[in-house]
């Protein structure tokens, strides 16, 4: 019992002991990381473009493949992209890279609307320099399309006036919208003072077209607007030659243009030397390079005539037929251009057909909005462009036009067709809504609506 005593009376002061002990004091656990707000961008991709290529658009936005990037550097991407004036709107997103670290970027654009030719006219300067120049500066300028914004006209006026500053021209420049033709417009920088007035248009040497055939058609354009002969010719090419590749004609010109002060009107009376050339037959058209498509199959579509006088209208419509079947195939950036080669001997002309194709869009996606699960369901199995087959791109408004035209609905109101184009997948993604109080089916068996 003694022990036991002893041993409880010991306990007490033991356990003291321990607590008066000094102990070296425990190092504090480590913060968490935090988590990371930038990631090495994997890949870049651009969606909605149409004029503008992605390699420019992403030039100017100013990210590369493997640089950290987060929020504030996509932000910052787009507003250089918004203030270029190109784009009515500019969004992105960025999401985790597949099976590796990083993120993928994508910006969706939509394009200005307008957007026309662009050419210099007495900058004292070659065109081809100028154009250097400003690309250099722009990623996105191009002469072929250019959107008339008031931030991208400025731009470019200022930048070619310094330029020509440089080379000792301290004149004022300009750029202006001109029509060129009914609903054809350009961009012309050129000095700021001002210009005679085109007045009067009188065409000499004409025989094959009359006077007044060709004064209406360049009057609409030309009386009214600011002279200089670079401007004048272009209308010419532009509004008149036309009208003589339509009859065979297509060595017409126009050696001589000259001016005189208009006798009742303010304004200039302007001179025109018609030499009209004689009359050309157009003997073959051929495919120049590969087609996707049976060669047949587009000369069928096209249906432009050999053996008979060149007619250039008919030859354009015969290839926007062209271009209309290749679209029909799914090709949906298809541009088709024809290239004449002129035997001046024989007074023929062969005409090689050219196909700029781009990629193949393949149906993706089917979502039906407004319809009650029954006629959903026949919706889908009417629908003729199965996923994963060529996308019609006239096909969707066709199909609605149908649905309406065979009354599959009752009670039907307004139907719209909406696509949403994968640049990256190449796919279509379509949304057929309806409208309509509860419009229901009829449940009658149909097979699918063929394509045109």
């Amino acid at each position: 019992m003694k022990r036991l005593l002893i041993l409880l009376m010991l306990a007490p002061l033991a356990g003291f002991a321990q607590g008066t002990t000094k102990r070296t004091p425990q190092k504090k656990a480590a913060a968490p990381a935090e988590a990371p707000d930038k990631w090495p961008i994997v890949s870049l991709a651009v969606e909605g473009n149409r004029h503008y290529s992605s390699d420019r658009i992403l030039a100017v936005a100013g990210l590369k493949v493997g640089q950290l990037a987060g929020k504030p550097e996509f932000d910052a991407a787009r507003d250089r992209l918004v203030a270029s004036g190109y784009f009515e709107m500019v969004a992105y997103k960025f999401d985790p890279a597949p099976n590796q670290p990083g993120e993928v970027g994508t910006f969706q654009v939509t394009e200005v609307d307008a957007s026309y030719p662009a050419r210099f006219e007495e900058l004292g300067a070659p065109a081809a320099e100028l154009e250097t120049m400003l690309r250099a500066k722009d990623p996105l300028f191009s002469t072929d399309n250019l959107p008339p914004t008031k931030q991208v006209l400025d731009r470019y006026v200022n930048w070619l006036q310094e330029y020509m500053a440089s080379k000792g021209s301290s004149e004022k420049l300009t750029a202006r919208v001109n029509a060129i033709g009914p609903e054809k417009y350009e961009i012309v920088f050129r000095p700021a003072r001002n210009l005679p007035a085109v007045a009067q248009v009188t065409f000499e040497g004409n025989q094959a077209i009359s006077q007044q055939d060709l004064t209406e058609a360049i009057a609409a354009v030309a009386v009214g607007s600011a002279y200089t002969e670079d401007h004048f010719r272009e209308l010419l090419n532009t509004q008149i030659r036309p009208r003589y590749d339509a009859i065979g004609r297509v060595r017409v010109t126009f050696p001589k243009v000259r001016t005189e002060a208009a006798k009742d009107v303010q304004g200039l009376h302007v001179f025109v030397t018609v030499e009209e050339g004689e009359v050309y037959q157009l003997s073959k058209v051929a495919l120049v390079g590969p087609s996707p498509l049976r060669p047949e199959e587009l000369f069928k579509a096209g249906k432009i005539p050999t053996g008979t006088v060149a007619n250039f209208d008919q030859v354009n419509e015969g290839l926007e037929r062209m271009r209309k079947a290749l679209l029909h195939a799914g090709f949906l950036e298809a541009k088709v251009s024809g290239e004449r080669t002129v035997d001046d001997a024989k007074k023929t002309i062969d005409l090689g057909i050219h196909l700029d194709t781009g990629p193949q869009f393949l149906m993706g996606k089917l979502t039906i909005v407004g319809l009650e699960l029954n006629g959903e369901s026949e919706i889908k199995r009417i629908w003729a462009i199965k996923e994963g087959k060529p996308f019609n791109a006239d096909y969707p408004q066709i199909f609605l036009d149908s649905v309406r035209e065979q009354g599959l609905f009752d009670n039907l109101g307004k139907t719209k067709a909406d696509t949403k184009v994968n640049q990256q997948g190449h796919t279509v993604d379509v949304t057929l809504n309806f409208a309509g109080e509860g419009p229901k089916s009829k449940r009658e068996r149909r097979g699918p609506f063929g394509q045109p």
